[in-house]
């Protein structure tokens, strides 16, 4: 079975919500449907090894499916609708789930228990992003007033459970997704002022004053930027259906293409081979581009 297949979140379909994967380049078709949720499907992400599918929905469940047999490795519920599920990536049996609630948990699938509770004090994580070593990660959340801009983006010791900073975004944006360079110390934001906005990824995490991404629109929806493997090109869905392809180094956009005829909230660079893209819209339509 494809271990790079495409995930799809599908919409609920009677009392149950399915995860579909699919053959991404060479057939196109479903592999296999996986129906373990009772409520929409929000967050889901492959395991290192590419045989495991963690899932988190609003439902508040969350899975580990077996990719091949099907079976559910782990299964918990949470107190809240989950919205972002993220593996560790030094310590493949963790992983972070943050949604609508006030806090980030830490689980441990070998336990099926809570190791760590990062206590944000805010209305909803929008997205997890650890940093190059694993000790470290990165939560976007709701947390903008009119006065003040902290805690949009907070910056966490995994270990202690210790804000390292909420002090890195100032401007008055929620940033649905958050991603990190493939080769040099930086991460990007997507915001809600329609543009990217480029950070360092070591501490204090400064923003890049010169550089920031824009010409495509967010328009509120929780669309999805991404660096190609080489992390020369951005990528980007934007909110009039467009993809969007920018230089890294200049900012400058590349190319935009008409992608979909409802607002593109996803595009994601294949992780081997890097022509081909897939990108998703609002209406639950993928498309594969090379």
């Amino acid at each position: 079975m494809e271990c790079h297949g495409i995930i799809d979140n599908s919409l609920v379909e009677g009392n149950k919500a399915q995860i579909e994967v699919w053959n991404a380049v060479e057939t196109g078709r479903c592999l296999n449907t996986y129906s373990s949720h009772s409520g929409a499907v929000r967050a889901v992400q492959w395991s290192s090894c590419g045989r495991q599918i963690l899932s988190g929905g609003f439902d508040s469940q969350l899975y580990l499916t077996d990719v091949e047999t099907g079976i559910q490795l782990f299964s918990c519920k949470n107190e809240f609708k989950i919205s972002t599920v993220k593996f560790n990536p030094d310590e493949p049996n963790i992983f972070l789930c943050g949604g609508f609630g006030p806090d980030i948990k830490a689980w441990d699938t070998r336990s099926c228990k809570v190791i760590k509770l990062y206590k944000a004090s805010i209305q909803q994580t929008l997205d997890i992003l650890f940093l190059h070593n694993g000790k470290e990660f990165l939560s976007s959340t709701d947390s903008v007033s009119r006065d003040s801009a902290d805690r949009t983006i907070i910056a966490w010791d995994l270990h202690s459970a210790a804000r390292v900073s909420n002090q890195i975004f100032h401007e008055r944006f929620t940033c649905p997704s958050l991603t990190l360079h493939p080769r040099e110390s930086a991460f990007v934001a997507q915001t809600n002022g329609n543009y990217m906005a480029l950070f360092s990824s070591l501490r204090p995490y400064r923003i890049n004053k010169k550089k920031r991404y824009e010409g495509h629109k967010v328009e509120g929806y929780a669309v999805t930027c991404e660096c190609s493997p080489d992390g020369a090109v951005l990528v980007t869905g934007s909110a009039d259906g467009n993809v969007f392809f920018y230089n890294y180094y200049n900012s400058k956009i590349i190319c935009s293409i008409s992608a979909h005829s409802h607002p593109c909230v996803g595009a994601t660079f294949h992780p081997v081979l890097s022509s081909v893209l897939a990108t998703c819209d609002w209406n639950g339509k993928i498309k594969v581009w090379q």
